[in-house]
């Protein structure tokens, strides 16, 4: 096989100076055509025809390989004038892919790579925006806080120091997302996986996210609900997960309200549930939440739109799944407000040696 291929390599090209591959597709028949004539008025002992009707049907044979050849080539003529479109950024050009052969099958890939591209497009805009918007925030309050301290006009009291430990915290959230994001586009994917034991495990999460709750001035009340289950899993990365989902939980729900943290074993894995008394997930978003740089209708108080998308990354990290489901499929405890259900598999079996 490579040796075909080498001599397929070494044979000669005279199409290419031809700049049309509709002329190149003439041209190719035609030689074709007309060696086959050859061939044929050969076998026949060179037979007298007439000049005029040979004439004749050249002309019709041109014309039909000039239409035969146009609907084969326009497809590519279409993707060359998108292509340079593309290249001034415009993403909203399409080709017609009509035909079922590889020229169809290319003005598919083609059409894909156009949404796939004006998709990047679109993340990169919302990514400049978002994450100026989030770093202007923080450094605006820093600014004024220490500007106000070094002028005299407030002094560096506990209370404006926590103030700024706030804003600088919120700095170092938006970097460790970026950096996580730089590390999942890179493929580096440590994962340090160990046995976990959930109830230890959401009792600590909810621990923190009570102080945290506390400390942003959140009025929310956690309850856990979790059985002896042990998983095997990366428990800094999953920390990071629920972390996240719970701080989402606290700052969508309205003052006095409770997040429920459950989760339940269902055959060979674990179903590890947070609920919230909120506004929930308009069922539009619920899709789109986990992708990149969305924040949804609830995101009005800031956020990239990255802590869910590395939340998503993290829990397929560990064949898992996380979704958004619909209020009406949760049990009637956790009604209204927003229900993610996150799947893991359990610990794998430990093989004994004895």
């Amino acid at each position: 096989m490579r040796l075909l291929h080498r001599i397929l390599g070494w044979l000669p090209r005279p199409l290419d100076p031809v700049r049309s591959i509709k002329a190149k597709l003439s041209l190719a028949l035609g030689l074709a055509g007309g060696v086959g004539l050859l061939i044929f008025w050969w076998s026949l002992g060179f037979m007298r025809v007439e000049l005029s009707w040979f004439a004749i049907a050249v002309a019709l044979g041109l014309v039909t390989l000039q239409v035969m050849a146009h609907g084969a080539t326009v497809p590519l003529r279409e993707m060359t004038v998108a292509a340079k479109a593309m290249a001034r950024g415009d993403y909203t050009r399409r080709v017609r892919a009509t035909s079922r052969d590889e020229v169809g099958e290319l003005a598919t890939a083609f059409n894909q790579m156009a949404s796939d591209l004006a998709a990047a497009d679109r993340q990169r805009r919302e990514l400049i925006a978002n994450v100026s918007h989030e770093l202007r925030t923080p450094i605006t309050a820093l600014q004024g806080l220490l500007e106000n301290i070094v002028d005299g006009v407030s002094t560096a009291e506990p209370e404006t120091m926590r103030t700024a430990l706030t804003q600088t915290e919120r700095l170092g959230r938006l970097v460790t997302e970026l950096l996580d994001l730089s590390r999942l586009d890179a493929g580096v994917v440590p994962l340090s996986r160990a046995p976990i034991d959930v109830r230890s495990f959401l009792g600590d999460v909810v621990r923190e996210a009570t102080v945290n709750a506390d400390g942003a001035g959140h009025d929310v009340r956690f309850v856990v609900s979790a059985p002896e289950i042990r998983i095997d899993g990366d428990r800094e990365r999953l920390h990071q997960v629920f972390a996240n989902l719970l701080d989402n939980a606290a700052r969508h729900s309205p003052p006095g309200g409770t997040v429920t943290v459950r989760a339940e074993r269902r055959d060979e894995h674990v179903l590890l549930a947070v609920s919230d008394e909120g506004e929930g997930i308009p069922a539009a978003e619920r899709a789109r939440v986990f992708e990149r740089f969305t924040r949804g209708e609830r995101a009005t108080d800031g956020g990239t739109g990255l802590g869910l998308a590395i939340a998503r990354w993290v829990v397929q990290l560990h064949d898992g799944t996380i979704a958004v489901v619909d209020p009406a499929s949760a049990p009637a405890r956790d009604r209204p407000g927003c229900h993610i259900h996150v799947t893991l598999p359990l610990q794998p079996p430990r093989v004994s040696l004895s």
